[in-house]
């Protein structure tokens, strides 16, 4: 049983290096202003705008399992690069919401393409 755990471990693995790896060159050409974790977070924020779901920093940075100092360095870059726009919340001032811009919607929307057409193939 231990080396069935073992295979598999590695297959699953290798499928998961070579998902990123696919991923990062399909993606590289059209957003040279982008990494893929750039990406994911755009994602994240994306959909908690289009799920209705906490798009708080500390509810993004929790999905992202990245800590609040790490989700305030991404944010930062991503905001000067105008993909991401933060806001403090207007019923408490302590809290920030994330939301994307028009063009963080059309990469994700890149992005989400090419997942369906990678599960489609």
């Amino acid at each position: 049983m231990e080396d069935h755990g073992k295979e598999l471990n590695q297959f699953l693995v290798g499928v998961f290096n070579e998902i990123l790896q696919t991923e990062e060159k399909d993606l590289a050409g059209q957003f040279e202003d982008l990494s893929l974790r750039e990406l994911h977070l755009i994602e994240e924020v994306c959909r908690a705008e289009e799920e209705s779901l906490d798009n708080r920093a500390t509810a993004i940075a929790a999905a992202q399992r990245v800590t609040a100092g790490t989700l305030t360095t991404a944010v930062s870059l991503l905001e000067k690069k105008g993909y991401l726009e933060r806001r403090r919340d207007h019923r408490d001032r302590r809290a920030v919401r994330i939301s994307p811009t028009e063009k963080a919607r059309s990469a994700n929307a890149v992005h989400t393409q090419f997942h369906r057409e990678m599960v489609e193939e």
